[in-house]
């Protein structure tokens, strides 16, 4: 599934330049599957029973596996590369091939999907865990449900907590293999939810309950349809972003051509994981499914136990966001601290820049969730460029323009179709979120 990569490419450098030589330093392959697939199962995979309600059963599933084989064939690209030259880092390997331009690109794109995406999480986890208001419609959170409503299970006080003695612990961690337990707590979590949900569409199932799934979309209102059909691709696209990580991880392993194995395993994993989610949400809400299929399980019952699994669903969910949360800072930090201060020592070795920049980050991420609750449209068209930027259209450039000359005619072949349907998906998410939000302030 991933490129080929020759033995001769090993002798270029030293497995591990960014750790320590000894042999306690190296990170574990089960750590490293469990880190990778974290990266991979974030907020996306709530948004992936949408696109199943909008694309059908059979285009989802069918999109689902080429997107996983194109992430993973991208990540072979990116160390084949890597390992090719000098750089253990991806934005020292797009300066290698495209000079400064090139790395601050990648240094940039990858702080706005790393920080985007820290803060919609604590957006998320503050909303299940204190609620919100939107047009004038309260969402409890499970504080208030379980508690009532007072001054410490606010928004405010709920999500310090929570930065305070969950987050910040995490954050502090100078290695990433230091993250594998939390990482596979996290992937636990998101198992669970796949658990629960393919557990009452059974139910449901059996009992009568659920509606025939569309295999295929429908077309009823021509270009309106048409249209929402073409913005279900690029949801399934970002869901399998995850190569920020895959420099920091592989470059923590003995030996670093393992991190291609581990991320060929994560993202079967990953990819059996959005299937599932996908079709079994999709049987249990049918049409009624939304956007954010959080919300819904975020409906009043008069059964106890739905009640209970509701709990159960959303509070995993928060949690498993919560243990994501510190692998996106070790790679905020580190494209921060690579673009600030590029000729500086190791930032595992310098305490001043390691908590000079953890600290401000973490602050900045909090107000940011506290004073703008609600900013999906902003992330939602950044990402729309930026999180196919780091998945699929660097590596291909990378393997075109091939300053080592190692790319085979394979692998420019995929690559040159891996840059067009990269593209065309960015232009069709920003052509989408232009008309979405267009016709919001219309309406």
């Amino acid at each position: 599934m991933s490129p080929a990569i020759r033995a001769p490419l090993l002798s270029n450098q030293e497995p591990s330049s960014s750790s320590s030589s000894s042999p306690e330093s190296h990170g574990s392959f089960l750590g490293a599957v469990f880190n990778i697939s974290t990266s991979i199962v974030g907020a996306g995979i709530m948004s992936i029973p949408a696109a199943f309600k909008v694309l059908g059963v059979i285009p989802s599933l069918s999109i689902i596996v080429i997107i996983a084989w194109l992430s993973n064939v991208s990540a072979g690209f990116l160390m084949k590369s890597t390992l090719a030259g000098e750089s253990t880092t991806y934005a020292g390997v797009m300066k290698e091939s495209f000079g400064k331009p090139g790395s601050v690109a990648v240094q940039i794109v990858s702080m706005v999907v790393t920080f985007g995406s820290m803060i919609i999480f604590s957006i998320i986890i503050g909303d299940v865990i204190s609620g919100d208001e939107k047009s004038g419609i309260i969402h409890l959170g499970l504080l208030q449900e379980w508690f009532g409503s007072h001054w410490w299970n606010t928004r405010f006080f709920g999500l310090l907590f929570i930065f305070i003695f969950l987050l910040l612990p995490l954050c502090l961690c100078r290695r990433v293999e230091r993250l594998a337990l939390s990482s596979a707590i996290s992937f636990l979590l998101a198992l669970l939810f796949v658990v629960i949900s393919s557990v009452l569409a059974i139910i449901a199932l059996v009992q009568g309950k659920t509606k025939n799934p569309r295999l295929f979309p429908e077309l009823n209102n021509g270009g309106v349809s048409f249209f929402n059909l073409s913005t279900a691709s690029p949801v399934i696209v970002t869901a399998f972003t995850f190569h920020f990580n895959v420099h920091p991880v592989g470059f923590e392993l003995k030996d670093p051509l393992n991190v291609l194995s581990a991320t060929r395993i994560s993202v079967i994993l990953c990819a059996t994981i959005y299937a599932a989610t996908g079709l079994f949400c999709y049987l249990l809400f049918g049409d009624s499914t939304m956007t954010d299929v959080l919300m819904n399980f975020d409906q009043s019952t008069n059964s106890s136990i739905g009640s209970l699994v509701n709990d159960v669903v959303r509070l995993s969910y928060s949690i498993h966001l919560m243990l994501v949360f510190p692998l996106l800072n070790f790679s905020l930090r580190a494209s921060l601290d690579e673009l600030l201060f590029p000729t500086r020592p190791s930032l595992v070795k310098d305490n001043e820049r390691f908590f000079g920049l953890t600290f401000p980050l973490l602050i900045s991420c909090f107000l940011a969730a506290i004073a703008i609750p609600d900013i999906w449209y902003f992330f939602q068209f950044l990402g729309s460029t930026s999180t196919v930027s780091i998945a699929f259209i660097f590596p291909a450039a990378i393997v075109l323009r091939n300053v080592n000359g190692i790319s085979t005619l394979r692998e420019k072949i995929v690559a040159s179709v891996m840059l067009v349907l990269a593209v065309a998906t960015s232009i069709i998410a920003i052509s989408t979120n232009i008309y979405s939000f267009t016709t919001t302030e219309e309406i």
